[in-house]
Protein backbone atom coordinates (compact mmCIF):
# COMPACT_ATOMS: atom_id res chain seq x y z
CA UNK A 1 0.00 0.00 0.00
CA UNK A 2 1.27 3.64 -1.37
CA UNK A 3 0.77 5.32 2.21
CA UNK A 4 1.64 8.69 1.23
CA UNK A 5 -1.68 8.25 -0.50
CA UNK A 6 -3.66 7.96 2.03
CA UNK A 7 -1.79 10.05 4.53
CA UNK A 8 -2.12 12.71 2.09
CA UNK A 9 -6.67 12.27 1.42
CA UNK A 10 -6.80 12.61 5.37
CA UNK A 11 -4.46 15.27 5.87
CA UNK A 12 -5.75 16.93 2.97
CA UNK A 13 -9.88 16.86 3.66
CA UNK A 14 -8.95 16.78 7.51
CA UNK A 15 -7.14 20.06 7.16
CA UNK A 16 -9.74 21.39 5.15
CA UNK A 17 -12.37 20.37 7.53
CA UNK A 18 -10.47 21.09 10.61
CA UNK A 19 -9.95 25.03 8.86
CA UNK A 20 -13.56 25.37 8.68
CA UNK A 21 -14.25 24.07 12.00
CA UNK A 22 -12.09 26.91 13.59
CA UNK A 23 -13.44 29.37 11.75
CA UNK A 24 -16.84 28.41 13.24
CA UNK A 25 -15.08 27.98 16.85
CA UNK A 26 -15.46 24.70 16.28
CA UNK A 27 -19.28 24.11 16.33
CA UNK A 28 -19.33 20.95 14.69
CA UNK A 29 -23.40 21.87 13.85
CA UNK A 30 -21.86 24.15 11.32
CA UNK A 31 -20.65 21.09 9.16
CA UNK A 32 -24.31 20.44 8.12
CA UNK A 33 -23.83 23.99 6.01
CA UNK A 34 -21.22 22.13 4.12
CA UNK A 35 -23.99 19.88 2.98
CA UNK A 36 -26.21 21.17 -0.29
CA UNK A 37 -27.75 18.24 -2.31
CA UNK A 38 -28.12 20.65 -4.93
CA UNK A 39 -24.78 21.52 -5.48
CA UNK A 40 -23.85 18.17 -5.07
CA UNK A 41 -25.61 16.89 -8.18
CA UNK A 42 -24.24 19.77 -10.06
CA UNK A 43 -21.02 19.48 -9.69
CA UNK A 44 -20.51 15.34 -9.12
CA UNK A 45 -23.12 15.05 -12.00
CA UNK A 46 -21.98 17.59 -14.68
CA UNK A 47 -18.44 17.00 -13.36
CA UNK A 48 -18.64 13.34 -14.58
CA UNK A 49 -21.23 13.79 -17.21
CA UNK A 50 -18.65 16.61 -18.88
CA UNK A 51 -15.72 14.39 -18.52
CA UNK A 52 -17.76 11.34 -19.88
CA UNK A 53 -18.13 13.15 -22.99
CA UNK A 54 -14.84 14.04 -23.64
CA UNK A 55 -13.43 10.69 -23.43
CA UNK A 56 -14.86 7.30 -24.82
CA UNK A 57 -15.45 4.30 -22.94
CA UNK A 58 -11.74 2.48 -24.45
CA UNK A 59 -10.14 5.46 -22.10
CA UNK A 60 -12.15 5.04 -19.05
CA UNK A 61 -11.83 1.54 -19.21
CA UNK A 62 -7.61 2.33 -18.59
CA UNK A 63 -8.44 4.81 -15.94
CA UNK A 64 -10.27 1.60 -13.75
CA UNK A 65 -7.53 -0.51 -14.66
CA UNK A 66 -4.92 1.73 -13.39
CA UNK A 67 -6.88 3.42 -10.44
CA UNK A 68 -5.64 1.09 -8.12
CA UNK A 69 -1.60 1.86 -8.74
CA UNK A 70 -2.78 5.65 -6.66
CA UNK A 71 -2.76 3.49 -3.63
CA UNK A 72 -0.87 0.38 -4.05
CA UNK A 73 3.20 0.64 -4.00
CA UNK A 74 5.24 -1.98 -6.18
CA UNK A 75 7.49 -5.01 -3.92
CA UNK A 76 10.33 -4.63 -6.43
CA UNK A 77 12.75 -1.45 -6.76
CA UNK A 78 15.58 -0.49 -9.20
CA UNK A 79 18.17 -1.86 -7.20
CA UNK A 80 16.71 -5.37 -7.07
CA UNK A 81 15.82 -5.31 -10.31
CA UNK A 82 19.50 -4.71 -10.96
CA UNK A 83 20.93 -7.47 -8.90
CA UNK A 84 18.41 -9.91 -10.04
CA UNK A 85 19.45 -9.42 -14.02
CA UNK A 86 22.89 -9.62 -12.64
CA UNK A 87 22.21 -12.81 -10.59
CA UNK A 88 20.53 -14.15 -14.36
CA UNK A 89 23.46 -13.03 -16.19
CA UNK A 90 25.80 -14.93 -14.03
CA UNK A 91 23.65 -18.02 -14.52
CA UNK A 92 23.38 -17.94 -17.88
CA UNK A 93 26.86 -17.81 -18.57
CA UNK A 94 27.89 -20.58 -16.17
CA UNK A 95 24.89 -23.04 -17.15
CA UNK A 96 23.66 -21.65 -20.93
CA UNK A 97 21.02 -19.43 -21.53
CA UNK A 98 18.79 -22.27 -21.64
CA UNK A 99 18.94 -22.80 -17.88
CA UNK A 100 17.32 -19.27 -17.91
CA UNK A 101 13.82 -21.53 -18.73
CA UNK A 102 13.02 -22.02 -15.28
CA UNK A 103 13.10 -18.68 -14.47
CA UNK A 104 11.09 -18.06 -17.79
CA UNK A 105 8.14 -18.93 -16.04
CA UNK A 106 8.30 -18.09 -12.51
CA UNK A 107 9.72 -14.54 -12.34
CA UNK A 108 7.56 -12.25 -10.63
CA UNK A 109 8.16 -9.55 -13.40
CA UNK A 110 6.06 -10.06 -16.33
CA UNK A 111 8.42 -8.26 -18.50
CA UNK A 112 11.50 -10.04 -17.13
CA UNK A 113 9.79 -13.26 -17.81
CA UNK A 114 8.46 -12.40 -21.33
CA UNK A 115 12.11 -11.25 -22.19
CA UNK A 116 13.82 -14.29 -20.61
CA UNK A 117 11.63 -16.19 -22.92
CA UNK A 118 12.53 -14.85 -25.73
CA UNK A 119 15.88 -15.11 -25.31
CA UNK A 120 16.10 -18.67 -24.65
CA UNK A 121 14.06 -19.44 -27.72
CA UNK A 122 17.09 -17.56 -29.59
CA UNK A 123 15.31 -14.67 -30.99
CA UNK A 124 17.31 -11.95 -32.47
CA UNK A 125 18.36 -9.13 -30.44
CA UNK A 126 16.31 -6.28 -32.59
CA UNK A 127 13.62 -8.45 -32.35
CA UNK A 128 13.27 -8.78 -28.84
CA UNK A 129 14.35 -5.03 -28.11
CA UNK A 130 10.90 -4.33 -30.57
CA UNK A 131 8.70 -6.66 -28.69
CA UNK A 132 9.94 -5.13 -24.93
CA UNK A 133 9.70 -1.42 -26.19
CA UNK A 134 6.25 -1.89 -27.71
CA UNK A 135 5.46 -3.60 -24.30
CA UNK A 136 6.32 -0.88 -22.05
CA UNK A 137 5.14 1.98 -24.75
CA UNK A 138 1.79 0.18 -24.52
CA UNK A 139 1.64 0.24 -21.11
CA UNK A 140 2.69 4.01 -21.24
CA UNK A 141 -0.37 4.97 -23.31
CA UNK A 142 -2.61 3.63 -20.62
CA UNK A 143 -1.31 5.65 -18.12
CA UNK A 144 -1.18 9.02 -20.07
CA UNK A 145 -4.83 8.28 -21.01
CA UNK A 146 -6.00 7.34 -17.26
CA UNK A 147 -3.76 10.42 -16.04
CA UNK A 148 -5.80 13.00 -18.41
CA UNK A 149 -8.51 11.96 -17.59
CA UNK A 150 -8.02 12.71 -13.90
CA UNK A 151 -6.69 16.39 -15.19
CA UNK A 152 -9.76 16.36 -17.02
CA UNK A 153 -12.03 16.36 -14.28
CA UNK A 154 -9.74 18.89 -12.12
CA UNK A 155 -10.36 21.56 -14.73
CA UNK A 156 -14.26 20.63 -14.94
CA UNK A 157 -14.95 20.40 -11.89
CA UNK A 158 -14.12 23.48 -10.73
CA UNK A 159 -15.97 24.84 -13.32
CA UNK A 160 -18.83 22.96 -12.16
CA UNK A 161 -18.91 24.46 -9.27
CA UNK A 162 -18.55 27.97 -10.21
CA UNK A 163 -22.07 27.16 -12.45
CA UNK A 164 -23.81 25.62 -9.38
CA UNK A 165 -23.02 28.78 -7.46
CA UNK A 166 -24.28 31.13 -10.59
CA UNK A 167 -27.42 29.12 -10.57
CA UNK A 168 -27.57 29.52 -6.93
CA UNK A 169 -27.02 33.18 -7.06
CA UNK A 170 -29.76 33.96 -10.09
CA UNK A 171 -32.39 32.04 -7.72
CA UNK A 172 -31.42 34.32 -4.89
CA UNK A 173 -31.38 37.68 -6.54
CA UNK A 174 -35.24 36.42 -8.43
CA UNK A 175 -36.43 37.04 -4.45
CA UNK A 176 -34.80 39.85 -2.40
CA UNK A 177 -38.32 40.25 -0.66
CA UNK A 178 -35.99 38.85 2.77
CA UNK A 179 -32.81 40.50 2.96
CA UNK A 180 -32.32 38.98 6.45
CA UNK A 181 -32.31 35.49 4.75
CA UNK A 182 -29.58 36.48 1.72
CA UNK A 183 -26.84 35.67 3.58
CA UNK A 184 -27.46 31.66 4.55
CA UNK A 185 -28.79 31.71 0.87
CA UNK A 186 -25.32 33.18 -0.63
CA UNK A 187 -23.66 30.80 1.35
CA UNK A 188 -25.54 28.24 0.68
CA UNK A 189 -24.36 28.83 -3.21
CA UNK A 190 -20.96 29.05 -2.41
CA UNK A 191 -20.93 25.35 -1.49
CA UNK A 192 -21.00 24.69 -5.15
CA UNK A 193 -17.73 26.18 -5.76
CA UNK A 194 -16.61 24.54 -2.42
CA UNK A 195 -17.30 21.03 -3.69
CA UNK A 196 -15.29 21.39 -7.24
CA UNK A 197 -12.23 23.38 -5.75
CA UNK A 198 -11.46 20.81 -3.36
CA UNK A 199 -12.46 17.58 -5.66
CA UNK A 200 -10.07 19.22 -8.08
CA UNK A 201 -7.37 19.88 -5.65
CA UNK A 202 -7.48 17.17 -3.31
CA UNK A 203 -8.59 14.09 -5.38
CA UNK A 204 -8.53 14.92 -9.04
CA UNK A 205 -5.50 16.72 -9.72
CA UNK A 206 -3.26 14.88 -7.15
CA UNK A 207 -4.87 11.58 -8.64
CA UNK A 208 -3.08 12.18 -11.96
CA UNK A 209 0.31 13.19 -10.99
CA UNK A 210 0.40 10.14 -9.01
CA UNK A 211 -0.29 8.05 -11.88
CA UNK A 212 2.13 10.04 -14.00
CA UNK A 213 5.31 9.74 -11.53
CA UNK A 214 4.48 5.70 -10.89
CA UNK A 215 4.40 5.88 -14.78
CA UNK A 216 7.62 7.64 -15.02
CA UNK A 217 9.27 5.52 -12.55
CA UNK A 218 7.82 2.04 -14.01
CA UNK A 219 9.10 3.00 -17.71
CA UNK A 220 12.34 3.56 -16.33
CA UNK A 221 12.60 0.37 -14.49
CA UNK A 222 11.39 -1.74 -17.79
CA UNK A 223 14.18 0.53 -19.73
CA UNK A 224 16.90 -0.80 -16.98
CA UNK A 225 14.69 -4.19 -17.66
CA UNK A 226 15.62 -4.35 -21.76
CA UNK A 227 19.05 -2.98 -21.31
CA UNK A 228 19.45 -6.27 -18.92
CA UNK A 229 18.29 -8.44 -20.94
CA UNK A 230 20.04 -8.02 -23.98
CA UNK A 231 23.42 -7.54 -22.28
CA UNK A 232 22.38 -11.12 -20.54
CA UNK A 233 21.76 -12.54 -24.60
CA UNK A 234 25.15 -11.03 -25.40
CA UNK A 235 27.18 -12.73 -22.88
CA UNK A 236 28.46 -9.68 -20.74
CA UNK A 237 30.18 -10.27 -17.72
CA UNK A 238 27.85 -9.88 -15.11
CA UNK A 239 29.94 -7.49 -12.94
CA UNK A 240 29.87 -5.45 -16.09
CA UNK A 241 26.19 -5.27 -16.65
CA UNK A 242 25.47 -4.36 -12.95
CA UNK A 243 28.44 -1.31 -13.07
CA UNK A 244 26.43 -0.51 -16.23
CA UNK A 245 22.77 -0.61 -14.84
CA UNK A 246 23.85 1.19 -12.05
CA UNK A 247 25.32 3.56 -13.98
CA UNK A 248 22.08 4.09 -16.42
CA UNK A 249 20.40 4.14 -13.18
CA UNK A 250 21.73 7.47 -11.73
CA UNK A 251 21.76 9.33 -15.11
CA UNK A 252 18.06 8.72 -15.43
CA UNK A 253 17.40 9.59 -11.33
CA UNK A 254 19.25 12.78 -11.81
CA UNK A 255 18.29 13.59 -15.44
CA UNK A 256 22.01 13.11 -16.27
CA UNK A 257 23.51 12.91 -19.87
CA UNK A 258 25.53 9.92 -20.64
CA UNK A 259 29.34 11.02 -21.27
CA UNK A 260 29.37 10.04 -25.35
CA UNK A 261 25.70 12.12 -25.75
CA UNK A 262 27.41 15.17 -23.99
CA UNK A 263 30.66 15.28 -25.76
CA UNK A 264 28.68 14.63 -29.18
CA UNK A 265 26.44 17.80 -27.99
CA UNK A 266 29.47 20.03 -27.27
CA UNK A 267 30.77 18.81 -30.39
CA UNK A 268 28.06 20.09 -32.32
CA UNK A 269 28.03 23.52 -30.35
CA UNK A 270 31.69 24.05 -31.39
Amino acid sequence: MDITSIIGLIVGFGGVILGYLEEAHFDFSMLKNLWNPAAFFIVFGGGFGATLLAFPLSEWKKLISTISMIFTQKEYNEIDIINELADLSEKARKDGLLSLEQDAQTNNNDLIRKGLALVVDGIETEVIKDILARETSLQEEIYESAAKICESMGGTWPAMGVCGTVMGMLNILRDLSDPLGLGPKIAAAFVATFYGISTANLLWLPFGNKIKVKAERETMINEIIIEGLLSIQAGENPRIIKEKLNLNLMEKLHGGKKKGEATAEEGVEA
